[in-house]
């Protein structure tokens, strides 16, 4: 395998930033366009412009950022994941980043754990750390200008990760064995013996020596006799001053109940003296309590008003 990880016929992406010094940068694209084979195949990004970059999904081989001797990028997340959707199924990202030791600031720069744990997030597989060590002079200077950063504890480190064998949202089908149908459908062997036992034939059933009991037989006279209705009702239904059923009343009182208070009603309501109360006003009497009142069916229910039952 060649420097970086690139074989012949690979397409690359470097991505470099406002730190990176263009001597270096033009250096470093021209040994990988040697590696490459072809000029065509090295694409140069800037960091900045990457998210509005017109690059389709699973466009590069490899992506190599921060790599540019004497720059210090820093990856967001979502340039993380633009590098993810634009690396081809099985590609690889190496990148190189400022971190902190320590969590003091990470909320600024990121500790190497962060950035790992962030490429993982992003959809890459493998990731490691290759190496850490101790800024160069010019990478101090160049935090404190780009980065307006100054700590004592940042440190360099590269980390490589790779892509799935797969792009998001793909699919394939999956190879599942069944048992064969005759296997499924044979049925275990039935006893002889078993099955006669719970077996009945019509000679069974005209057996001389079986004796069919009648259930008529097994009732007494008594049986037979419709039961009173008074000895339905319990104890209580029906006890003290006030007749009144039980709740969920089954022996029949509630409904003679019911039917003594519709005969009470009934004969509570006015007597017509002519007959012809329900017909209208045209054929009542000038005494009639329903005067004024619409006509009605014959025996339907009439409520008077407490008015209507004095002479005006």
């Amino acid at each position: 395998m060649a420097e970086y990880g690139i074989l012949t016929g690979q397409r690359v992406a470097v991505i470099w930033d406002r730190s990176s010094p263009l001597e270096a940068l033009k250096s470093l694209v021209d040994k990988l366009q040697k590696l490459a084979g072809d000029e065509s195949h090295v694409s140069v990004e800037n960091i900045n412009q990457l998210l509005q970059s017109a690059h389709k999904e699973s466009t590069f081989d490899v992506v190599l950022s921060g790599l540019v001797p004497g720059s210090t990028i820093l990856h967001s997340t979502e340039i993380l994941a633009e590098i993810a959707r634009i690396l081809r199924p099985g590609g690889q990202v190496l990148l190189k980043e400022p971190v902190e030791t320590t969590s003091i600031h990470e909320n600024k720069v990121k500790t190497a754990a962060k950035l790992c744990s962030i490429l993982k997030l992003s959809g890459l597989v493998e990731v490691k750390e290759l190496q850490k060590e101790s800024l160069t002079p010019e990478e101090v200077q160049s935090v404190q200008e780009h980065l307006g950063y100054q700590s004592d504890s940042l440190v360099s480190v590269q980390v490589i990760g790779k892509k799935p064998n797969f792009e998001v949202g793909s699919s394939t089908q999956l190879k599942l064995s069944f048992p064969k149908k005759s296997a499924i459908s044979e049925k275990p062997a039935v006893d002889p013996n078993a099955a006669k036992l719970w077996t009945l034939s019509a000679n069974d059933m005209n057996d001389d020596g079986m004796d069919l009991i009648d259930s008529d037989e097994l009732l007494d006279p008594e049986d037979l006799k419709k039961p009173d209705p008074a000895s339905l009702r319990t104890a209580s239904c029906g006890e003290g001053a006030k007749r009144k059923a039980c709740k969920n009343c089954t022996c029949g009182l509630a409904e003679e109940l019911e039917q003594e208070k519709m005969k009470e009603q009934k004969r509570s309501q006015p007597k017509s003296a002519c007959g012809n109360c329900y017909l209208g006003d045209a054929f009542r009497c000038a005494s009639c309590p329903y005067l004024g009142m619409p006509a009605f069916k014959p025996g339907e229910k009439i409520i008077l008003n407490e008015k209507n039952l004095h002479d005006a």
